[in-house]
């Protein structure tokens, strides 16, 4: 009597996996004894054997049925849609690893670009308490503001070629744990409006045609620091004396 267990021992398969067949119309139900056992004959094991060489080349179990008792040309033509869908499968699967390999470099959720800067900003000595803010930014600017990074990337990469900017940018993170009403802050603030009125406007558009957006990037973590929110605070109120208008703030 050809048991369930022996059919799985001569094909190489497990009896799980004949069940499933079963399950899935692939190999018909067999007799039963009066026991229950089913019983297997030499159709199966040519069945089984089939089934088990269309698996095992990775055809997937939705086709295994319409190849069982295929023509070869039919046969050629399925093999053929299947390898085209394994080359598909693979360059997806080498994309992945390409991700993954990007996940354990640098910054992975930055473009190399920004990456780059960031790099840079740590090696004149921003902290990485500042960095890791300044990080979550450009992921938010990346999302909201696609087509502005490279702009925006580009002005920051400008200021710091600044000696004075970059004195500030490093005053500024020093500052990060100060008390609200250190006054350290003053001076600061006076020095960067100083600076700012020095500068060429920088090209604002599109910053603000989306004002939720634009809220979003200005405000982030705004309160992180009472310390940077009071230099922010003031400093807009020195730059409005001096005539200068942040982006955003104008009319509507």
């Amino acid at each position: 009597m050809l048991t369930i267990g022996r059919l799985a021992d001569y094909v190489g398969v497990t009896p799980r996996a004949i069940r499933l067949y079963h399950q899935r119309g692939l190999l018909p139900e067999p007799e039963r004894t009066a026991s229950g056992y089913r019983v297997y004959t030499a159709q199966d094991v040519i069945d089984l054997q089939r089934i088990k060489v269309l698996t095992d080349a990775g055809v997937p179990l939705a086709r295994v049925r319409d190849l069982l008792h295929a023509s070869q040309a039919d046969v050629a033509a399925a093999v053929a849609e299947v390898d085209a869908d394994l080359r598909r499968r693979i360059a997806d699967l080498r994309r992945t690893r390409g991700a993954l390999a990007t996940l354990a470099q640098g910054e992975p959720f930055l473009p190399a670009s920004v990456a780059a800067l960031h790099a840079g900003l740590r090696a004149i000595g921003v902290s990485e308490a500042t960095l890791l803010r300044e990080r979550d930014n450009w992921v938010l600017i990346h999302v909201l503001y696609p087509e502005l990074v490279d702009q925006w990337l580009g002005t920051q990469v400008a200021m710091l070629e600044d000696p004075e900017f970059r004195d500030l940018y490093l005053l500024t993170d020093e500052a990060f744990g100060w008390e609200p009403d250190d006054p350290r802050l003053e001076e600061i603030a006076r020095r960067t409006v100083a600076w700012m009125v020095t500068q060429t406007p920088p090209d604002t558009e599109g910053w603000d045609t989306d004002p939720v957006a634009y809220q979003l990037v200005t405000t982030y973590r705004s309160d992180v620091s009472p310390a940077w929110d009071a230099l922010m605070t003031r400093t807009r109120e020195l730059a409005l004396e001096a005539g200068y208008v942040e982006p955003g703030s104008g009319p509507g």
